[in-house]
């Protein structure tokens, strides 16, 4: 870490002109993130050079944000040839037909499961990263909140639909039609899906088992259309896939993915990498959080205080990324030296930044969801019981122990001084 003089005040003065730069962006005037965050870094790294550090101790401040994100940022690029490839070549499409069938419509309530349990979730994959964790064990410890609050949110939905069983299924049957009339419907389109559950099993990595998931997919486009081209298959694989189907919902449902439609998204979790490296490494984390882990001298206060920097951030900031990525490099230490594993500050960032972002109407998760379902934020909020819960089973792993992974007590590294 590179020494810098600097006071608490100094440190918070900084902090707080960043994240009110970031939040004024976002949530005040609706900008993508991508450019507020470029904001906070420039002004990060102007206060650096009056405090008189040089170019290359900056560009090394990046340079160490950026390496804890290089997976995560491939991993973001596969994901858009997945989509493409997966809708081109029947998966999805027959996942949604298997799924309209077998599932009555009155279950379909506000959820964000998948986000959290997936091996191939960015949010997942970028938290494992950010705690310096195998992707793997991250996932067997976020278990502990993950499966109770799903158990709960399953029985609760399923009161909520007790005398709600007429569901109007006309859309519903339409848009199956659409699915069935342009897209190869089978069980053999749902292989790509069945090869993620192998290779997790076999623990294999995210991106080895992405890459044999897009070749497999992309074999099964030319079987499944004999007279697609090399050409329009690499475009797919690159643009994305356009559906044509007589159906404009389905059209805009299915036109997406593919590499270039990510590129927003790497963008961003460059900057946002890039602005959390300058801060540990200019000492700004460090100088505020030492006295504050004076103050958090037992697991319980570390995991409460965690969760409430994931909130903060999604709340003042709004966006999903920065509230994993800076409560993760400013918590790291001092769940180390307080003995708990990088696992367990792991499954905290999840809790308490990735699933409450969808509940914040100006957060980005929100918006989406606002503006995919057509119902507002507040509306939803309250259905949505897996995120609500999350952080209440975090909490409450943190003051009773159970599921929490501990380790030795590492003694506290010296900081920038104050």
């Amino acid at each position: 870490m590179m020494k810098v003089k600097l006071s608490l005040r100094e440190a918070i003065i900084v902090l707080v002109i960043d994240l009110a730069i970031m939040g004024s962006g976002v949530i005040g005037l609706g900008l993508s993130p991508q450019v507020p965050v470029l904001l906070a870094i420039t002004v990060t790294i102007f206060w650096a050079k009056f405090k008189g550090l040089d170019w290359d101790q900056i560009n090394a401040g990046i340079k160490d944000g950026i390496d804890k994100g290089i997976i995560p940022i491939v991993i973001f690029i596969l994901i858009g040839a997945m989509i493409s490839t997966w809708i081109a070549a029947g998966t999805i499409p027959t996942l949604m037909v298997i799924g309209f069938k077998a599932i009555s419509a009155q279950w379909f309530l506000p959820t964000v499961f998948g986000d959290k349990l997936s091996p191939l979730s960015e949010t997942n994959n970028l938290a494992a990263a950010v705690v310096d964790t195998d992707l793997f064990d991250h996932m067997k410890t976020i278990l502990w909140s993950t499966l109770p609050a799903a158990a709960i949110s399953t029985v609760a939905f399923a009161v909520l639909s007790l005398g709600h069983s007429h569901a109007n299924m006309g859309k519903i049957n339409t848009t199956v039609a659409a699915l069935s009339g342009d897209f190869h419907i089978s069980i053999i389109s749902l292989i790509p899906i069945v090869l993620v559950f192998v290779c997790a099993g076999f623990k294999m990595a995210a991106i080895p088992t992405m890459l044999l998931n897009v070749f497999v997919s992309a074999g099964m486009m030319f079987i499944n259309q004999p007279s697609l081209s090399i050409t329009k298959a690499t475009d797919i694989i690159t643009n994305g896939y356009v559906a044509k189907t007589a159906n404009s919902e389905v059209n805009l449902l299915l036109s997406r993915g593919g590499i270039v439609s990510m590129m927003p998204t790497v963008a961003l979790i460059v900057l946002t990498l890039s602005l959390g490296g300058l801060l540990v490494n200019f000492g700004l984390i460090g100088a505020i959080m030492t006295p504050l882990a004076t103050k958090l001298n037992s697991h319980a206060k570390l995991v409460t205080a965690a969760i409430a920097s994931c909130i903060g951030v999604n709340i003042f900031v709004g966006e999903q990324f920065l509230s994993i990525i800076l409560p993760g490099r400013s918590f790291k230490d001092a769940f180390n030296n307080g003995g708990l594993q990088s696992s367990a500050l792991g499954r905290v960032l999840e809790d308490g930044g990735t699933v409450l972002n969808y509940l914040v109407p100006w957060g980005v998760g929100g918006v989406f969801i606002a503006n995919t379902l057509g119902v507002p934020t507040i509306q939803y909020l309250p259905f949505v019981f897996f995120s609500l819960l999350c952080p209440v089973m975090s909490l409450i792993s943190g003051f009773t122990g159970i599921g929490l992974r501990t380790s030795a007590p590492k003694p506290a590294a010296k900081t920038a001084e104050a």
